[in-house]
């Protein structure tokens, strides 16, 4: 007998809800179809990645670079068309955004 039963017979008038279906959430950044190039570099002794190569608007830019920093957990940077964030994330990063349709290439170690 699992939790359900167990619930149908302490409650037999309750009704259990159809589960619904979350709806996908639409990406709204514009996916382009060179790669965005993912690198690896240590400024005075920190490591940081920083992510290049994105011709999307300013404001894609900006999203993008926010929920990157958001899911990771991290400090990080918009500048010069450059998104710089803390720490080596290359791989996490690189994951995030293959699933998000972007196509990445790794450069450096």
């Amino acid at each position: 007998m699992d939790l359900k039963d167990q619930l149908k017979d302490l409650f037999p008038d309750h009704e259990i809800p159809e589960e619904i279906d979350k709806p996908e959430t639409k990406n709204d950044i514009w996916l382009q179809d060179d790669p965005i190039l993912c690198k690896y570099e240590k400024r005075k002794g920190k490591p940081i990645t920083i992510l290049d190569g994105y011709t999307g608007a300013q404001s894609d830019f900006k999203k993008l670079a926010k929920e990157l920093k958001t899911e990771l957990g991290v400090g990080g940077s918009f500048k010069n068309e450059k998104i710089i964030i803390q720490g080596d994330y290359r791989d996490r990063i690189m994951d995030i955004l293959k699933e998000k349709g972007f196509s990445v290439k790794r450069v450096g170690g």
